[in-house]
């Protein structure tokens, strides 16, 4: 595996883990950790995100036209995503800009 493709899926896993995090903290109240649930969550999207075919050509699995999320842990995962992404400004800029910089330069691609 190339370090390229082993720095997007480092990044993906970080961004992945502080959205379930702060979902966590929020709406579990589970103040040290991650619930169960979201542990189970947490290491169900790091596994597909290891596993993923396409990480060479894409960035996010938004922007993936394959979904390998099964039903319903991708309403799960999109449940963290909508409530996580608007704070995650707040608690993680620099991982916020880095997400947007990437999905545009994925965008220009197409």
């Amino acid at each position: 595996m190339s370090k390229n493709i082993e720095k997007k899926i480092a990044f993906e896993k970080q961004l992945l883990g502080e959205m379930i995090a702060l979902y966590c903290r929020k709406k579990h109240k589970h103040l040290e950790g991650l619930c169960e649930s979201c542990q189970g969550l947490q290491a169900y999207a790091y596994e597909r995100t290891e596993r993923c075919p396409f990480m060479e050509t894409k960035t996010f699995c938004s922007n993936c036209k394959v979904h390998c999320y099964q039903v319903e842990k991708r309403e799960e995962i999109r449940k963290v995503m909508r409530f996580s992404g608007p704070r995650m400004l707040l608690v993680h800029p620099l991982l916020v800009f880095r997400h947007v910089y990437e999905s545009k330069k994925e965008n220009r691609r197409r």
